[in-house]
């Protein structure tokens, strides 16, 4: 298994969704990080398995909720750099590479 870091915009993203959906239903939101869970651990499992998405960067797709986790590999660990919505501003999150 691969250790993950997050860019700290990624991790507040994901904490803010989770807070977002708990509002809509009581539960939604740990379902959402559960979510998040299971698809750290599948990319985790196999990194190169998830297409390409922009440059070396790859992107997982959540099965329940509307969200793509963008990562890149580098060496022994797994750059998390946005957790995004899918029907939002597709590269908001390229400034988080330089």
């Amino acid at each position: 298994m691969k250790n993950f870091f997050f860019h700290p915009e990624a991790e507040e993203e994901m904490k803010a969704s989770a807070a977002f959906y708990e509002t809509k239903i009581n539960g939604l939101g740990d379902k959402f990080l559960d979510e998040i869970d299971y698809a750290l651990e599948s990319i985790s499992v196999s990194p190169e398995a998830w297409p390409i998405y922009f440059e070396n960067i790859r992107r997982f797709l959540l099965r329940r909720f509307p969200f793509g986790i963008l990562y890149e590999i580098i060496g022994d660990s797994l750059y998390v750099i946005a957790v995004m919505h899918l029907k939002r501003k597709p590269f908001y999150w390229e400034d988080r590479l330089n």
